[in-house]
């Protein structure tokens, strides 16, 4: 059960970052650790604006599911991994930087929806 979520979710990733490449983003990095976190994408857009995707696959999802699985403390360790991004990429730190969410397969909405600014980080 594990493997076909993680498969879901690496394909997910796929989509989202074919999706980005397609909107003039620079795919900077993927799948980026700390101890603390993972951020899924992290990207330049055409504006030059530092970005930092999570990806949810969610194809039973709604709403509702989607804010859960974006609570706040998920939502605190991207800031804190991006943080440990910035520090490790001095060359960026001076860029602005945003945090996006691009969601895949959630009926409703379309099939890769991207939701720019999606929370703020406060670095």
């Amino acid at each position: 059960m594990k493997d076909t979520r993680r498969e879901k979710g690496v394909a997910g990733e796929e989509r989202a970052a074919a999706y980005l490449k397609q909107q003039g983003f620079i795919i900077l990095n993927r799948n980026w650790r700390t101890r603390s976190g993972e951020i899924d994408i992290i990207a330049m857009s055409s504006q030059d604006v530092l970005v930092f995707v999570e990806v949810k696959t969610l194809p039973g999802g709604d709403a509702q599911v989607l804010a859960h699985e974006l609570n706040k403390k998920k939502q605190q360790r991207i800031t804190k991994t991006a943080k440990c991004f910035l520090l490790n990429n001095r060359q960026y730190s001076n860029s602005s930087v945003r945090f996006d969410v691009i969601v895949i397969d959630m009926p409703g909405v379309e099939p890769v929806y991207h939701i720019e600014n999606a929370f703020s980080g406060l670095l």
